[in-house]
């Protein structure tokens, strides 16, 4: 009920919205009794009952924000200056002023209001893409139910044209798929039987079953909404700092208002004059526009970001796309699509087959690119696996495993050397495997080495024209992989990266993250899984590809939901647009007060006129705020 309730109220309209429809009530009736009482309809002494009525009403919600805030956290808010510079017209009887302020705020801060919440709530239009019924086969039939009471196990019917009520794997049929609601991606998607499908996919052509692996609230669209909703709460370290800031600024301005009242007892000056200027250094100083400033770029950021596919987990991380001077890659599976294959066997015995059959045993447990492809490559040529036990990875070098009362290993070339072996019959053979960008596997026991598989993955299409826009932004590139240095350096010059550390454990890939941080802030893009020491060490860690994979958007910072390195180019866009948005929006911010503050002290302007310069100025910051969201990338 509250969900469908947060959707309607984003989408009213604004003059719709409780605070500014009591805003614009009570403006009516301020109007009302101001006119009347110059076209000498009423007495003069009558038109302050207008406005007596109208403040109330127009200061109802943020005099209630105001005091809450007081009673309940200790802090002198800016609503807290704001009735304090109310009170203050109507003991100096500026009935007219009081009205003028309370109207005005309350029609700024609702407007602030409606645009913040809808930046924070726009992410949850997704949930209109996902369909509110299913066809679920049950019994045999096909049974028309509400989506929210499907459950993971059941099997459901995707027509052409409709979309997928939840997360779930293909059982029959053959399709395409439009992924974009949940990775941001337009191209639309090959799936058959076996392949997973996320909630809210737009089915193409064929008609599908899909069995049902996520209740309705539980699927990736779900999550990512909650995720979104949950990073636009977080604060960022500039934000945390000007809330800090006005923390303390706030009493600091009630107390010099105070001051300016005692003016007159010190100095013998008109009391009227300063009570006038300490009311109107109440409004002037007031830091509503650099408040706001932040959280709203910061907001509008991250759900633009979430609605193409890229989850940014909190203000900080947004921040840092921002600021980001070094990128560093993962190659597999990032730089490269993960999906090598085998493109060479040699066995000094002859036997090839003996020699595939043994590595695809070895590796048949593991999840690594490399071991899938000879376990692949086994599948393809009708190769048996032989029977293995003991299984025990080797972080960064191999595998090993025991077969027929022998412990064999399966690995790099550094690892062999480390065990001992004589590699000098194999070096010319590794070398020119290597040259030719092709990483090697090699094969053995404790004695001897079986023989070598060679594979080969291939670069990203959109990977080149990537680093060439990072290093037109400014960005240096570095590689970080376990792969062989020279298959790491013909990658990285075919692409121009300009750092390459290759033959590195997971450890190994700390310590030059590490190493790297120290000379600014370095973004790390890896899988969100085999990488996560290193993403958890980067001042920003970024998943690629992390769709339906929850560990991989539990382990990054930012997640890619589309396996394309155009969403990185996109994310950096919108971090550096929100940053820039909010630098102007803070500058402005404290100029709107440096020229404010002198023009309130040296009561050379009204209370009205300061007001609608303050209110103005708010707005301003708002608007320009929300274009962190709305802005194109690029």
């Amino acid at each position: 009920m509250n969900e469908h309730r947060n959707r309607a109220e984003s989408r009213q309209a604004w003059y719709r919205y409780p605070p500014l429809r009591n805003a614009l009530a009570a403006g009516s009736i301020a109007l009302a009794g101001f006119g009347l009482a110059h076209l000498g309809l009423v007495e003069r002494d009558f038109e302050r009952v207008f406005y007596w009525i109208a403040i109330p009403l127009g200061g109802f919600h943020w005099v209630r924000e105001g005091i809450e805030e007081l009673v309940r956290e200790r802090e002198v808010g800016i609503e807290v200056l704001m009735m304090a510079a109310t009170v203050g017209c109507g003991l100096l009887g500026l009935w007219g002023e009081a009205a003028a302020l309370v109207v005005l705020y309350g029609a700024a801060e609702g407007l602030e209001e409606h645009a913040f919440h809808r930046a924070r709530r726009a992410i949850r239009g997704l949930l209109d893409l996902a369909p509110k019924q299913a066809r679920v086969l049950r019994e045999g039939r096909e049974v028309e139910v509400a989506a929210a009471e499907l459950r993971p196990g059941e099997h459901f019917v995707v027509r052409p044209g409709e979309s997928l009520a939840t997360d779930g794997t293909i059982v029959s049929g053959n399709t395409s798929l439009d992924e974009s609601a949940v990775t941001g991606e337009s191209l639309h998607v090959d799936k058959g039987p076996g392949d997973r499908v996320f909630a809210a996919s737009l089915n193409g052509q064929g008609s599908i079953t899909v069995e049902a692996t996520a209740a309705f609230e539980d699927n990736t669209l779900s999550k990512i909404i909650h995720l979104v909703e949950d990073a636009q709460e977080q604060k960022g370290h500039a934000q945390a700092w000007i809330e800090r800031f006005g923390r303390r600024y706030s009493p600091a301005v009630l107390a010099s208002a105070v001051l300016l009242l005692l003016i007159p007892w010190i100095a013998g000056a008109e009391p009227g004059e300063w009570a006038r200027r300490s009311v109107v250094l109440l409004v002037a100083a007031a830091p509503c526009a650099l408040v706001i400033s932040l959280p709203i770029a910061m907001a509008a950021g991250i759900g633009a970001a979430g609605r193409r596919g890229i989850l940014i987990k909190g203000g900080a991380h947004l921040e840092h796309l921002g600021a980001v001077q070094t990128i560093a890659f993962d190659k597999t599976g990032t730089l490269t699509h993960g999906k090598p294959r085998v493109t060479d066997l040699f066995a000094p015995d002859g036997d090839e087959s003996r020699l595939l059959s043994v590595a695809a045993a070895l590796e048949r447990r593991s999840e690594h690119p490399l071991a899938r492809a000879i376990v692949r490559a086994a599948g393809d040529r009708g190769v048996e696996p032989v029977e293995a036990v003991g299984f025990k990875a080797l972080t960064g070098a191999g595998i090993r495993a025991e077969l027929s009362g022998s412990m064999w290993h399966a690995g790099s070339p550094a690892l062999f050397k480390e065990n001992g072996h004589d590699l000098r019959p194999l070096e010319d053979r590794i070398r020119a495997l290597q040259e030719d960008g092709k990483t090697v596997v090699l094969v053995g026991d404790e004695q001897k080495v079986a023989g070598l598989l060679a594979l080969q993955d291939t670069i990203r299409p959109s990977a080149q024209s990537l680093v060439e826009t990072l290093h037109a932004m400014g960005v240096r590139t570095v590689m970080l992989t376990g792969d062989n240095r020279r298959t790491a350096e013909r990658v990285a010059r075919s692409l121009g990266i300009d750092d390459v550390r290759a033959e590195l454990k997971p450890d190994q890939k700390v310590a030059s993250v590490h190493e790297l941080a120290a000379s600014g802030s370095i973004l790390m893009v890896g899988d969100g899984v085999n990488d996560a020491p290193a993403l958890a060490s980067a001042t920003c860690g970024v998943a690629m590809g992390a769709a339906g994979t929850d560990a991989a958007i539990e382990a990054a910072d930012i997640a890619l939901m589309a396996d394309d390195l155009g969403k990185l180019e996109e994310a950096l866009h919108l971090g550096r647009k929100a940053r820039r948005v909010s630098r102007q929006n803070v500058i402005f911010s404290l100029l709107v007060l440096a020229v404010l503050i002198p023009l309130g002290l040296a009561g050379m302007a009204s209370v009205v006129l300061i007001v609608l310069a303050h209110e103005a100025s708010e707005l301003l910051a708002v608007a320009n705020g929300l274009r962190a969201g709305r802005a194109s990338v690029g």
